[in-house]
């Protein structure tokens, strides 16, 4: 889960790394009261989850809170890359900047470890940095176990190359950072830029935080981060479900039994789509291992209310779970849809293997629901289904 710049700042600001005071807002006039509480002056700053507001004008500087309100309005509203600007920070002002850096910690996925990144050319995209100025960007990687220490933090900062009256601090700053990455269980937190200002200070200007979403078991205040207005509502009502769902711009529904499975499902289908005027798959539904009725139901349910959806694609192959109970599972699925009042329109393509597939399907063709079609084949179901779908 990706943070807004606010939110991140809080957190920054709940665990000890230094920032400028600051507060949200959603309608121009409230910008007149947090401005005067910041001293008259501020930076008004759009809260999108994407870069490059700044050059896209969706950063203002405001002299007065009358200025604050007239910026306010502006940015309020505004188109980012895509991204509806619905409220905006008013922050204060920094001192006098004098250098900008970068710090930052994230899950290093590709070499299973944790990797700190430092550079003291702040202000810009790291990836231009990386790329044009490779030797000004420091990767050090971090030991889960060991995590960052004041010595670990001195030998990033002396890695990076970090002018020395101001290395202690940043260093400082590392530590608390880190503090910050764990305890919160975040994938990234990025401070760009980190500011040394006039008073010899390094101040963290601007943030950004992404949450695991796995850890929100032990992470019950991360609800609060949720940006409720911007969720898709069929990925909440899944989530609601317990279900792995995800949109996806397409018109076949696809459920599946296992990640790799409905991965495998969503390759297929856009392969076989190209041969029906380039339909694709609508999303991504891994109901596990199990595939009781109630689950089948509340993934069909899902799928169903999806307007985009035109066909379904079942593709199950049975291991712990045996194909028969999922093919009964897809027979009471669809009658108790129809109990519940919600009419089941689009055609079902079914294929079943592995564990007690022949039962399933002699189940499937036993039931003989209209809209069900038994396809024997993985290839040749994706390819029905995107046929069904081109159809409608």
């Amino acid at each position: 889960m990706d943070l807004f710049e606010y939110q991140a700042r809080d957190l920054f600001a709940k665990h000890g790394v230094p920032v400028l005071a600051g507060e949200v807002i959603d309608t121009p006039e409230a910008a007149r009261e947090a401005t005067e509480r910041l001293g008259g002056k501020s930076v008004v700053k759009a809260q999108v989850k994407v870069g490059g507001r700044g050059k896209a004008g969706g950063v203002k500087l405001a002299g007065t809170p009358d200025e604050a309100v007239a910026r306010a309005t502006d940015i309020l509203g505004m188109d980012i890359k895509g991204h509806t600007v619905h409220k905006v920070m008013i922050a204060e002002t920094a001192p006098e900047i004098l250098e900008e850096y970068y710090v930052s910690y994230l899950l290093d996925r590709t070499n299973r470890t944790f990797l700190a990144m430092a550079s003291v050319a702040g202000g810009m995209d790291i990836e231009q940095v990386a790329e044009e100025t490779p030797e000004k960007l420091a990767k050090v990687p971090v030991n889960a176990n060991e995590g960052v220490t004041i010595e670990k933090a001195r030998e990033i900062v002396a890695l990076a190359q970090f002018p020395a009256e101001v290395a202690e601090k940043v260093a400082e700053v590392l530590v608390t950072l880190w503090k910050t990455f764990i305890a919160e269980d975040a994938l990234l937190v990025e401070v760009n830029p980190l500011a040394k200002v006039a008073s010899g200070d390094v101040i963290a200007l601007d943030g950004k935080v992404s949450l695991d979403e796995n850890a929100e078991f032990r992470q019950p205040g991360h609800e609060e981060f949720v940006d409720h207005a911007a969720a898709n509502p069929l990925e909440a009502a899944a989530k609601a479900k317990n279900l792995n769902y995800v949109k996806l711009d397409g018109e076949v529904g696809i459920i599946g039994n296992g990640a790799g499975l409905v991965m495998s499902t969503l390759d297929v289908v856009a392969y076989a789509g190209e041969n029906h005027g380039g339909v694709k798959p609508a999303n991504f539904l891994d109901i596990g291992g199990g595939a009781s009725a109630a689950v089948m139901a509340n993934g069909l349910e899902i799928i169903l209310g999806d307007p985009d959806v035109k066909s379904v694609f079942v593709n199950v192959f049975g291991g712990i779970t045996a194909c028969d109970e999922v093919a009964n599972g897809i027979v009471q699925a669809l009658a108790l849809l129809e109990e519940k009042g919600e009419a089941v329109t689009k055609p079902l393509v079914v294929r079943l293997d592995g564990n007690n597939a022949e039962l399933g399907r002699k189940i499937l063709s036993d039931a003989n629901h209209p809209l069900v079609q038994r396809v024997d084949t993985m290839d040749g179901a994706a390819d029905k289904a995107a046929e069904l779908a081109a159809a409608k």
